[in-house]
């Protein structure tokens, strides 16, 4: 049997917020490496998510877009703001472990400030950050040796959750 059937599989649930199709499109890249790894994912929008979705898996991603609506610029992608900030605003993490994705745009001050709201989000809510955030600026097309290169990153920390 070969050596990547012997490792246990790891659970990852991943929650997006996506309107333009930018972080679906990286969250698909990433999710679609760690499911060849033969991990279980499982993958959500953030307008369809429930607050108890945060704790599933072995580990969470989050990713958001930056959005300049609701305050000033460098805000939460609408649906990712109202399901952390809202629906999900009390929940306790309890140690869950958890990795970033951020996307924005050069043509504003607080580029991919999304990140660093989620980031935020985790610490506050008792999560462990397991990995640096992965942070797209511009288009995601193009960037995909920098996507992978996470994912691969992110699939050898994953594969450690399960024997910890």
């Amino acid at each position: 049997m070969s050596p990547m059937y012997n490792r246990a599989m790891v659970s990852v649930h991943c929650i997006y917020a996506s309107t333009s199709g930018h972080t679906e499109y990286v969250v698909d890249q990433c999710c679609d490496m760690v499911r060849q790894a033969h991990h279980d994912v499982k993958t959500r929008r953030a307008e369809q998510a429930q607050p108890e979705d945060l704790l599933k898996g072995d580990a969470l991603i989050l990713a958001s877009g930056t959005w300049n609506t609701g305050g000033a610029e460098g805000q939460l992608n609408p649906h990712m703001h109202a399901f952390l900030r809202e629906r999900a605003k009390d929940i306790d993490l309890k140690g869950k472990q958890v990795a970033v994705i951020g996307l924005g745009d050069d043509r504003y001050h607080f580029t991919c400030r999304a990140a660093d709201h989620l980031e935020e989000f985790v610490r506050t809510h008792h999560g462990i950050l397991i990995e640096p955030t992965l942070r797209i600026i511009n288009e995601p097309y193009g960037q995909e040796k920098i996507i992978k290169d996470w994912a691969k990153t992110f699939l050898t920390t994953s594969s450690r959750l399960r024997s910890n």
